[in-house]
């Protein structure tokens, strides 16, 4: 059996945006048999909410599509993860840019955007924390789309 793959899904508190894809994807992960083959997390690049739960407003965003993030917990993106993870995706791309200072060299090729798994204009998914309901949901729907396409992705390199 071959080793698992690793994906991390980062955006900056680790509030909003990547707990919402991680647990999305998760659940698409689960759906599809493949939490063996498929391992994911969520971190931020930023340190202020190391320990808090989601955003409630994201919580509840994903508790109205059947999610539950109530068992996550935010952290902060560690030296470590850029060897353990396979795939490290930014909600945007001043993530992107962050990841790509902090990440050693040989890991780089690692680093992409979410959203370039989805067949769609947009490149990043919004921060919602200053926004309204509205900007939630919107978010769940861009994840939802990605996730799909991300889920998609490993299928076919699997059968390659």
């Amino acid at each position: 059996m071959t080793a698992p793959v690793r994906v991390l899904m980062v955006c900056l508190g680790n509030i909003c945006r990547s707990p919402t894809a991680h647990i999305v994807f998760a659940r698409r992960v689960a759906e599809a048999g493949l939490q063996d083959q498929v391992l994911v997390d969520s971190a931020g690049t930023g340190d202020w909410h190391i320990g808090h739960p989601p955003d409630a407003r994201s919580c509840a965003a994903a508790a109205a599509r059947g999610y539950d993030m109530s068992a996550l917990r935010a952290r902060q993106v560690q030296a470590r993860d850029f060897h353990e993870f396979d795939l490290v995706l930014a909600m945007d791309e001043n993530n992107l840019r962050d990841l790509q200072r902090l990440a050693p060299p040989q890991h780089r090729h690692k680093l992409r955007l979410f959203m370039d798994f989805a067949d769609m204009d947009e490149r990043s998914v919004p921060d919602p924390y200053y926004g309204e309901a509205e900007d939630f949901q919107r978010v769940l729907d861009l994840v939802e789309t990605a996730a799909d396409a991300l889920l998609r992705h490993l299928r076919q390199r699997q059968q390659e």
